[in-house]
């Protein structure tokens, strides 16, 4: 039995069975059993069902979107698109199975056609920091393509994914298409990776911990997806919009309190406009609103854990500490966004992902410096350009090492569109039409046709 705890309050939301390792067993051999009725369900039908999940989704936005400001601590505002992105995931894979094609190759003497097969039963491990969408980003797709489905939320955040599978039921979800299983990573994800009936893992967490799970994959040749950590650049030229690049600098690394594997948690300023853009920066950082999640007007709300504040805290202690925001007093787990000055790209806080409201500004001469600051990283999963020169946009984005780059502004998410990383932030990509093609093998059948 493990306690949820309101990051905002500190206070216990609700304690939730942690289950057992023949629990898992149990639930995935339902699962492979649910497998061979689930993908032989018509394409049409398999749709209507996904669309009818949606809609449900849709029907208890608010209440997922108030349940995960208790069990995650965020924003009322992002809640409710994270809820509403669990919808639109679901929407946009419901017209997959239709859609499945496979291809007729021209050969001598016959008819090649391939065909692409469900792989069966995938687990999806989900981290803390988004419950909601990155659960859909997995278990979306894969229902679409014919797999079933088990997947393990986060120890800390486990209430929405439970009621995400409710809803599945609710909608006509057969029962072990679609199960989650809460309790610790060494018991559920563990058994994911290790259970022959799991044909593929989705995980989404540190890279140390992906790194371990790559490796456990690796013995039975189970295919995996990775979406793992990031230390974003946010390059801002000296051509810039400097305006508007330092007023929506804060949002790109505090949104969810800095724990966003896409935060753009470096930013690189070309000299010359260098201290212009921290005087700009300095009244928007203070201007952002850390207070009670469940408030309209809030824009980021508490981090995790203690024990998260505390790791945070760790970065910024004998930093050079430009200014910082403001933050609430009394209980919950706060932390105010806060901006340092990197002396040197060797600085712990410039080169580890502290997942928190922590930036680090470091300046830069051309846009070749720019370009190796930028990829002078471990990481490759997201980043931000700022330049009027649309020529200068094409070649750093080329040049940057990233997977999600955005110029002009720091969109890395679109459901429709493929999110992933390069580097050590991952491996393989989630979301748009090619996450589909992830969660099914393609077959080739040969027919002669030559008496």
């Amino acid at each position: 039995m493990s306690e949820v705890i309101n990051p905002a309050s500190g206070e216990v939301v609700a304690s939730v069975p942690a289950t057992s390792l023949a629990e898992v067993d149990a639930a995935i051999g339902r699962a492979a059993a649910a497998y061979e009725g689930w993908r032989k369900v018509a394409p049409g039908d398999r749709a209507r069902l996904l669309r009818r999940f949606a809609a449900v989704v849709d029907d208890h936005l608010e209440e997922l979107a108030q349940l995960e400001v208790r069990n995650a601590g965020h924003t009322i505002g992002n809640a409710r698109w994270e809820a509403g992105n669990v919808r639109d995931v679901l929407d946009y894979y419901a017209g997959a199975p239709e859609r499945l094609t496979g291809r007729q190759i021209p050969v001598p003497g016959g008819l090649d056609v391939t065909f692409h097969e469900p792989l069966g039963v995938v687990g999806v491990i989900v981290p803390w920091n988004f419950p909601m969408p990155i659960a859909g980003w997995g278990f979306a797709p894969a229902l679409a393509a014919g797999n079933t489905v088990v997947l393990k939320p986060a120890e800390l955040t486990p209430l929405t994914a439970l009621r995400l599978a409710e809803l599945a039921l609710d909608a006509g979800l057969p029962e072990g298409v679609f199960t989650v299983l809460p309790g610790q990573g060494g018991v559920v994800g563990e058994r994911f990776v290790t259970h022959p009936a799991v044909r593929k893992v989705c995980f989404t967490g540190s890279t140390e911990v992906g790194t371990r799970i790559m490796a456990g994959c690796a013995a039975q040749v189970k295919r995996v997806t990775l979406e793992l950590g990031g230390k974003s650049a946010n390059l801002v030229f000296a051509d810039a919009d400097l305006a508007k690049a330092a007023a929506s600098a804060p949002s790109a690394v505090f949104d969810n309190a800095g724990q966003d594997c896409c935060a753009r948690s470096r930013i690189l300023v070309q000299r010359p406009v260098y201290d212009r853009f921290l005087e700009l920066l300095e009244p928007a950082v203070r201007a952002f609103r850390v207070e009670d999640p469940a408030a309209e007007s809030a824009e980021m709300g508490p981090l995790i854990s203690a024990a998260h504040r505390d790791r945070v805290g760790g970065y910024v202690d004998g930093a050079k500490v430009a200014f910082t925001g403001h933050r609430p007093d009394g209980p919950g787990f706060w932390y105010a966004p806060t901006v340092l000055l990197a002396e040197s790209p060797a600085d712990r806080h410039w080169r580890d992902e502290i997942f928190g409201p922590v930036v680090s500004v470091l300046p830069f001469d051309d846009e070749a410096d720019a370009v190796r600051l930028a990829n002078d990283t471990e990481y490759g999963l997201s980043g931000s350009i700022w330049t009027r020169d649309v020529g200068r946009a094409l070649r750093v984005s080329r040049a940057v090492e990233a997977g999600n780059l955005s110029v002009n502004s720091h969109s890395s998410v679109r459901y429709w569109t493929p999110f992933g990383g390069m580097k050590r932030s991952g491996l393989g990509r989630e979301l748009g039409p090619d996450a589909l093609h992830a969660f099914t093998d393609v077959k080739n059948v040969f027919i002669a046709t030559e008496e």
